[in-house]
Formats: structure tokens, C-alpha cells, sequence
């Protein structure tokens, strides 16, 4: 048996270890918030979650946590001394006490047994790693996006989490909102007649091989563990710049511009919206400042760089044979008849994160699938990497979705994955 499956459910454990009779002779004075009255959550109803490389967006999104009642944050991983403090004294400022535990190793942070799930808002070099460290550990996962750097990447995270039963939640939030739910919708009910061409603006189309800074003195490990930060990503020197965000993959790799790190969620709609969660589309080119890419049923996907822009950020559009629908981050929807747009619902502006961690949640609980689960985060990520591919060889690749491989293509076959650097294994 696994240490997985030896690992009790906590909350179950709750519930069985303390028999009726046992608790009718146990003291009655117990505090209504212990009960889950007044407001408070019973122990065996929380989820008890961990952090690992809580930033700028990291914190954003455990803000989102932290205010629902029913988690409990108990301790963050992360190589930079200075996040670990400011993560810890926002923990504790909002349960009033000094109880969240400090890592610097993400490895000490899963060994617990009492933490449930974490939320995963490393770098991309550590998103899929980590998440796979994760559910090996007995632990479900919220991850930032892009979570996979490659399409071998993206299938083994797949694959680790169908096998390990754990759950996952990719951090691309706008699944969860209400105006894109609605345009997608219109897509899959056929309200815009045979689906023909979806467009995504993933704000940039450029991509390169990762670069190289000059090395800088190396800072302490306790002040910043830079082998840790690295992690499985090629070895680079230490340079600030690449620790305060300059590249994105932290050393090795293609660097996705938008078409990885924000077509993770405009070509992620699409996807939806085709009902593509299990595929991908066959050929890729580009064609002038555009990529366009085909689909098994001859569905057209766009990738473009122009348009939109009253719309806000990361605007989809799908298109029909009878009507049109776009929207994006500003909320509103724009189609071709306003008869489309009847119960639309109310507009939210911005990309909040509060109902897709909510959504995450309650599959902890459930051990539902969440809307953008591991199996949906593998499919948009091969698409938006099969992309970059075609981009960055500047000539048409085809793709087969069932092999997972470039059809008679070694060279763009070459770049579906890399190597991790040791100790780390996918």
C-alpha cells in the first residue's frame, strides 16, 4: 500500500475516530464556533491549505482563500526570505495569531500530513513539478498558470494526477466567470449556428529561446535559495533580474511571450468552447501576424495579436454560420443580434479569482472534477505549446492528438519536452 493510501482522510478521521458514546460522556461546554455555529466552520469541514511560492499574483490569489471561512492556512514554502515573512505575517494578521509555519523547501511543506491542498504560484519552471510533487504527497492543487512549460510536461501532469486521484484546479479563472461562461455557452448550444472560427488575443505572438545575464554575487541561501528557486529548469547563474520576473522560464526552455503564459486562457475558451477539453487542434501556421490552427472538425482557431481592445484583456470571439459573440476582462458582450444576449446576467469586470477558488473548494470536498481540471489544463497547454512550436520553426506543423507527436516532423518533435535538471524527475 502507498503512503498516499495510507494517508487517513482527515476529515473522515474526525468523524470515526470519536464514537457517539465517547463524545456523551465527554464534556458539553464546547464553543459554538468549534461546532460550525455562528459563523464558524467544524474542524472536520475545513480544508487546511499550504502555500508554495507565494508572489505578487500568489498573494493575490490566497487573499481569495483567506476569506473563505472554511479555510484554514497553515504554512508557506517559499526560497525567498523576505516573501516567506510577508506571507506568514498576512496568515497570521488574519487568524490573529503567529501559528503559520515558514520553508524554505517546498519538500518540508508536503511531508505534513495534516495539510490538505496547496496553492501552487511559483515561477512556471516549478508549476508543473510541484504540483506533481504535490498530489505524490497525498495533497490536491490549486496552480497558477501557464502550468506546464511543454506538451511532455503538460501529459505527465495529466497523467500524475489521474493516477493519484488528487485534485486540480489550474488558475485560469476567467472558467469561472460569468461573461465568458455565457459566450462559450452560446458556442456549445449551437445559438451562433455550426461553430466555423474562434479567436483568442493572447497579447503577444513572439517567441525565442530563453537568454542569458551575466552572473551577480550569489546571496545567501536563508536570504534566497537560488538552486531551490531554479529548481528542474536548465542551470543559469544568479542575476536579480531573472529572480525579480526578467524571464519568465527561469532559464531553459521556449519563452511562450503571450502565446503560453496568456493564451493559457483565451486559447483555454476556446478550447471550451469547441469542445476540444480532450484534443487539440491538427495543423498550426502562421499566416502574417496571425497563427492559425485547424481543428479535427474544421473548426478554425486564431491566435492574433490586433483587435478588441474596448474590450479589455484576453477578449475571445467566436464565430458561427448565423452570428457572432465576443468578450473579455471589461465583462461586457458584444454580438452580432442583441437577441443573444437575452439573461446575460450581471457584468463583472476584471478577472477575480474568488469563484474559481470557491470552485476548488468545494471539489476538495466532493472529489468533483473542477472546471479547469488537470485533463482540461493538459489539452489548452499542448495547443498553446504546439503554437509556439509552429511560431518559432516559422513553418506549418501538424499534430496528432492521439500520439501526441508532430506528424513526419523530428525537429519540432525535439521541442515537445527537456530535460529536468537533477534531482528533479517528472
Amino acid at each position: 500500500m502507498s503512503a498516499i493510501d495510507n494517508q487517513m482522510n482527515r476529515r473522515r478521521f474526525l468523524k470515526r475516530t470519536f464514537p457517539v458514546g465517547a463524545m456523551l460522556l465527554a464534556p458539553q461546554i464546547v464553543a459554538p464556533s468549534v461546532l460550525g455555529k455562528g459563523g464558524g466552520v467544524a474542524p472536520s469541514e475545513r480544508v487546511v491549505l499550504g502555500g508554495i511560492g507565494i508572489g505578487g499574483r500568489g498573494s493575490y490569489v490566497l487573499g481569495c482563500f483567506l476569506q473563505e471561512p472554511d479555510v484554514r492556512f497553515v504554512a508557506v514554502a517559499e526560497v525567498k526570505a523576505q516573501r516567506r515573512q510577508a506571507v506568514k505575517q498576512m496568515a497570521d494578521t488574519r487568524y490573529g495569531n503567529t501559528d503559520c509555519a515558514t520553508y524554505r523547501d517546498l519538500r518540508e511543506l508536503l511531508a505534513r500530513n495534516d495539510i490538505d491542498a496547496v496553492l501552487i504560484a511559483t515561477g512556471p519552471n516549478w508549476h508543473a513539478a510541484a504540483s506533481m510533487l504535490a498530489a505524490r504527497a497525498g495533497k490536491d492543487v490549486y496552480c497558477e498558470k501557464p502550468c506546464a512549460k511543454t506538451i511532455m510536461d503538460s501529459l505527465a501532469l495529466a497523467d500524475t494526477f489521474r493516477r493519484t486521484g488528487r485534485v486540480f484546479q489550474a488558475g485560469t479563472q476567467r472558467r469561472s466567470l460569468p461573461n465568458f461562461a455565457y459566450a462559450v455557452d452560446l458556442a456549445r448550444r449551437g445559438r451562433l449556428g455550426k461553430l466555423k472560427t474562434l479567436h483568442a488575443h493572447p497579447a503577444g505572438l513572439e517567441t525565442k529561446m530563453s537568454g542569458w545575464l551575466p552572473a551577480e554575487t550569489e546571496p545567501p541561501k536563508e536570504e534566497v535559495d537560488w538552486d531551490l528557486y531554479l529548481g528542474p529548469a536548465a542551470w543559469r547563474p544568479f542575476n536579480r533580474r531573472l529572480l525579480d520576473g526578467f524571464n519568465f522560464e527561469k532559464g531553459g526552455g521556449m519563452v511562450g511571450g503571450g502565446c503560453l503564459e496568456w493564451g493559457s486562457h483565451c486559447v483555454d475558451l476556446c478550447q471550451w468552447a469547441n469542445d476540444a477539453d480532450d484534443t487539440s487542434p491538427i495543423e498550426y501556421e502562421r499566416k502574417g501576424d496571425r497563427l492559425h490552427a485547424r481543428y479535427a472538425n474544421g473548426v478554425e482557431l486564431v491566435v492574433r495579436n490586433d483587435g478588441w481592445l474596448p474590450l479589455g484583456s484576453c477578449p475571445v470571439r467566436f464565430e458561427g454560420e448565423t452570428g457572432w459573440v465576443e468578450t473579455g476582462d471589461n465583462g461586457d458582450l458584444v454580438a452580432s443580434d442583441d437577441a443573444l444576449l437575452a439573461g446575460k446576467g450581471v457584468r463583472i469586470s476584471g478577472y477575480p479569482a474568488d469563484f474559481h477558488v470557491r470552485n476548488f473548494l468545494d471539489c476538495v470536498k466532493t472529489r468533483g472534477q473542477p472546471r479547469a481540471n488537470a485533463e482540461v489544463a493538459c489539452w489548452s497547454h499542448i495547443t498553446c505549446n504546439a503554437a509556439n512550436i509552429a511560431l518559432f520553426l516559422d513553418r506549418k506543423v501538424q499534430y496528432d492528438p492521439k500520439k501526441n507527436e508532430f506528424i513526419n516532423d523530428e525537429e519540432a518533435n525535439r521541442l515537445r519536452g527537456e530535460a529536468w535538471r537533477e534531482p528533479w524527475q517528472a
